[in-house]
């Protein structure tokens, strides 16, 4: 199974989304793009992916992203951005 961690930007909200997923994640981005009015993602539809890993397991994938998530620092997001 191929999982992915993904980080997303969104210019119009000038703001990062940091998630994971075991779908496709071109079709996961068209879900978060799609008019659903709800939650971070949904009231605006122009995330692009602007950094992605992948892993083996599920469980690899959710543990990068709570790891990104508790660094709360965009400086750090942008950092590991750049690296690619």
């Amino acid at each position: 199974m191929d999982c992915h961690f993904y980080i997303l930007f969104s210019a119009s909200k000038n703001r990062y989304y940091i998630g994971a997923t075991c779908d496709d994640l071109k079709e996961r981005v068209r879900k978060h793009n799609s008019n659903h009015k709800k939650g971070f993602t949904g009231t605006v539809n122009d995330w692009k992916v602007v950094y992605s890993e992948d892993f083996k397991t599920k469980e690899e994938a959710f543990f990068r992203e709570r790891e990104v998530k508790r660094w709360k620092s965009r400086k750090k997001i942008e950092t590991l951005i750049s690296s690619k």
